[in-house]
């Protein structure tokens, strides 16, 4: 691998490690990892519950189109994400959508044979949505 695309490979990581679409602060004790899928979305506290972390979730990156299909990728990435920290739940706190962007950009190269290359780019994106909750672990209610 040249230099040249050695550099630009470890620029790409470097740019999706930047570009995360969750993030969580500790605010609890963590448990042991569970399925992401017996983790619920809970839009009133349920009784009882502990708190584990504050955790942020985008669309950014899902390739998802559409307002609704946006969401739905939020919602599963908070999921993921509180999973991981073995809450079985998530509170909630607020949804949103955060602005997209636009680009331009102009390279040129020569090559080994003198020859001459030039290009250009443009980058449009669209509005992210956004979602914030609070990791939970609600214990198993008894039977009454």
């Amino acid at each position: 691998m040249t230099p040249a695309r050695l550099s630009a490979f470890v620029f790409s990581v470097l740019l999706l490690v930047a570009c995360a679409s969750t993030s969580h602060v500790i605010t609890g004790k963590p448990r042991t990892p569970i399925d992401p899928s017996q983790v619920k979305i809970y839009t009133t506290a349920p009784p009882g519950y502990e708190e584990i972390a504050v955790i942020d979730a985008t669309s950014r990156m899902s390739g998802a189109f559409g307002d609704q299909k946006k969401m739905d990728v939020v919602m599963e990435r908070l999921r993921k994400e509180a999973a991981a920290l073995g809450a079985n739940g998530v509170l909630l706190q607020s949804t949103g959508t955060k602005g997209g962007g636009v680009g331009t950009g102009i390279g040129t190269g020569i090559g080994v044979g003198g020859g001459l290359s030039i290009g250009t780019g443009i980058f449009t994106s669209s509005d992210n949505k956004t979602g914030r909750g609070l990791a939970i672990y609600v214990p198993a209610q008894s039977p009454q």
